[in-house]
This record gives C-alpha cells, structure tokens and sequence, in this order.
C-alpha cells in the first residue's frame, strides 16, 4: 500500500474488531464449565452466555450517539476502556449475576466498536481501496476468533480445570489496554471533522495525509464535495425517512441474513456441535480451532477479492457455498454419515468468510449519506446483533428440542432467500465514492 500511514490508521481502528472477534467467542470454551460450577438452567444457561450479546445490541443501537457527538477517534479510545472493565470484570466474577454484567460491558463496546471502526476506516478510505481497508475490520474479527479458539486450548490444556475459565476470559485485558493506548494516535475523520464540527481546515488537512499525491485544488474541491452533504441535515435529522427507505432496507436485510445463515451459533457453541458427532471433548475443542484458521484464511481470500470482483460477487459466492454446506450437514446428521459434518462445518465458514463475513460491514459502512452514516451503521448493527442476541439465547432450547438436521436445514432455507435478495435488491459499490453511493441510493 503506497500510504503507510493510512494503512496503520486503518489497522488501528480494525483492532476493535479484534477484541470484538475474541470477546464474543472466548465463551465458547467456558460455557459448559459456568453452567456446572453455578447450578446453571439451560434459561440462565442461555441468559449467561448471551450476556454480551446483548450489551452488544444496547452498544451498537446507542453506539452512533457518541460516535456522531463526540468523534469517531474519542468513540475508538473508550471502546477499549470497556473492553478492559469487562475482561478484569468476567475473570474474577463471584457469582452468575455479577459474572452476566461484566459480559454486558464488553457488549456495550462491541457493539459501538461495529459502529465506529467501520465507519471511521470508510471515511478515510479512498474509493480504490475501501473495501479492503474497511474489510480489516472483519479480518481482525476472525483473527480474534481464532485467537480466542488457541487461547482457550492452551489454558485448558495447562491449567487448573478449577479456574482455566476464568483465564479464558480474563486474557482478553492486555490486548484491550494495548488497543486502547494505539488509539490516541489516531487523526480523526476527515469527514466528521468537516460535516459535524464544522472544522474545514482541519478535515482538509487530515485528507493531505490521506491523498499525499493530491494537489491544492483537488484537496478542496473533495472538501467541497464533503459539504454539499450539509445540505441533507434536515432530512437526515429524521432517520426513518422516504428517501432513506432504500440504504435502511439494505442495512436491515444484510444484518438479518448474516445471523440467519446460523454463524453465531456455529461460532459460539462449535465445541457442542463436534460433539454430537461423537468427537470427544478435548478433541472438539481442537476442532474449534480448524474453524478458526479456516476463518481467517478465508476471510483474507474475501478481502482480496471484494475491491476486485465487488461487494455483490461476494454474496453470490457465499450464498452458493451457505446452501451446499448446510444443506449437505443436514442431510449428514439426518442419515448419520457423521464424518462429514466437521468438513461441511469448515465449508460452511469459508463460504461466510469470503461472502457475508467479508461484506457486511463494507457495506452498511458505505451506503448511508454522510450525514446519517453513525445513524445508518448504528441501525445495521443494532439489526445484526439483536438476531445474533436472539439466536444465542435460544439455540440451546432449540438444540433440545429438534434434531441437527431440522436445525441445519432452518439455516440453509433462509440462506436460500439471501441468494433471491441478493439477485433482486443488492447494488455494487466496488469503487464508487461515497458521495456518489449517496446520490443513486437517496
């Protein structure tokens, strides 16, 4: 990348992503252990483990209110700070209770961080370049997961069965004071700096750095472009509106199709599904691990190609590869062929890496007007974790009460929607500027 610069914002920012990726799926590991050492029923059973999915929900629906007041660099930095609270606060927790509420304050800064990280790396992106830049969010996300997967084998394996959980998630502490420490020096975005703070010069001047290879008259004339978006304040001050009918129904579907292809729930109980194939405990908590690799591999495949082929290309491939896997890992636990479960699972997560994973958050990044872009994200990402939220508290009910098949097949129907979605509704992005999304989708 020719801007070194921009290359290490935008990583810095990603970050969030990466505490987010292991925060949400450390669980994994601790789940069955929380539930026997406090007497847990499968209700609190679901309640404890969707704790921080739901600060999540809470963080991403009030997450564009400081991002949009305070800055999207001050937004950053308090992430962290509740990242750390939450990890110190989940390792030494007492009892359920206290143990639930630590887990909610690592939510509330997930939630914010898929409001500010993406948002923040698309207004410093150039067009070219926005989809990979944006898409480190995602790639530290499954960086994070498969971080968290490794960490809990390794803890589990070396320590105290008595307290290796409470180190699973207690770990999380050091890389969140780190991250939180990175993000002091980070410039903010030039666009809040010009259309929220009213500050020209310095949103200008923040664009220099950005667009090196920019003369003068073009630095203004993209500040001039910026401004013109000033003009929709007492439109977007509404956010359900008319003219935001289409970027609202974008946001909403792709959140609520990512959490219905059954991602989290393959994420957060994966060691439990292994097992139902007769794989042993240890055994399936390695197998975690493959998902983890496949995951990151996956998701860098998807990055390379998203500024390439486009955002729409993505979800076809993905959609194509939900179907076969799914629909492949239902028949194999309908008909007992268990050995294939653990590569149709795989499959599964290469195809939401490189599809839904890869996109989503480029996506609701890029299709809302300037203006209402905290609005638009916090929107897309509320949608995105209350179904992420909902599916976790009742997949265990739902794992009791029907068989992996039925379950499976639930999934791979509503991936097959996403593909009709995605044929009939879904715009391309690829390279277009963002001031430019704003005028063909408002």
């Amino acid at each position: 990348m020719k801007n070194r610069k921009l290359f290490f914002w935008a990583l810095t920012s990603a970050l969030a992503g990466f505490l987010f990726g292991f925060d949400t799926v450390v669980i994994s590991g601790a789940e069955q252990t929380i539930q026997t050492v406090w007497g847990l029923s499968s209700f609190m059973h679901g309640l404890a483990t969707s704790a921080a999915l739901w600060g999540t929900v809470i963080g991403a629906l009030l997450g564009g209110i400081p991002t949009e007041k305070f800055g999207r660099r001050k937004t950053l930095i308090s992430i962290g700070v509740l990242y750390f609270v939450s990890a110190v606060g989940s390792g030494v927790a007492p009892e359920e209770y206290f143990f639930m509420i630590s887990r909610f304050i690592g939510g509330l800064g997930v939630g914010a961080a898929t409001v500010a990280s993406p948002l923040y790396i698309s207004e410093i992106a150039p067009a070219a370049r926005r989809g990979r830049l944006a898409g480190l969010f995602q790639f530290n996300i499954v960086f994070g997961i498969l971080v968290a997967y490794v960490s809990n084998v390794l803890i589990k394996t070396f320590m105290d069965p008595a307290v290796a959980w409470r180190w699973m998630l207690g770990v999380e502490a050091i890389p969140a004071l780190l991250y939180s420490i990175f993000c002091f020096g980070l410039p903010e975005s030039p666009r809040w700096l010009i259309t929220h703070a009213g500050k020209r010069e310095e949103g200008i001047d923040v664009f220099r750095r950005i667009n090196p290879d920019y003369s003068e008259a073009q630095l203004s004339e993209l500040a001039d472009r910026v401004e013109q978006s000033l003009g929709e304040k007492a439109t977007a001050a509404k956010f359900f509106t008319a003219r935001l009918k289409t970027p609202i129904l974008l946001a909403f579907l792709v959140a609520f199709f990512n959490q219905l292809s059954g991602i989290n729930a393959i994420l957060y109980f994966a060691p439990r599904i292994f097992e139902w194939t007769g794989l042993g405990e240890q055994a399936a908590l390695l197998q975690s691990v493959g998902i983890g690799v496949t995951n990151l591999v996956f998701t860098y495949a998807g990055l390379w190609m998203i500024d390439r082929l486009g955002r729409r290309v993505l979800l076809y491939i993905g959609s194509f590869g939900y179907i076969a896997s799914l629909g492949l890992c239902s028949w194999a636990f309908a008909t007992e062929t268990y050995a294939i479960v653990p590569f149709c699972v795989f499959a599964f997560i290469a195809a939401h890496a490189v599809g839904q994973g890869a996109v989503i958050w480029v996506f609701i990044s890029e299709i809302f007007p300037n203006r209402a872009r905290a609005a638009g994200q916090s929107f897309g990402s509320f949608i995105h974790w209350f179904f992420a939220a909902s599916l976790t508290l009742v997949f265990p009910k739902m794992a009791a009460a029907l068989s992996p098949a039925i379950v499976f097949g639930f999934f791979c129907f509503m991936m097959v929607l996403q593909l009709v979605w995605v044929k009939t509704m879904v715009p391309e992005t690829k390279g277009v500027s963002l001031e430019d999304i704003q005028k063909q989708l408002t």
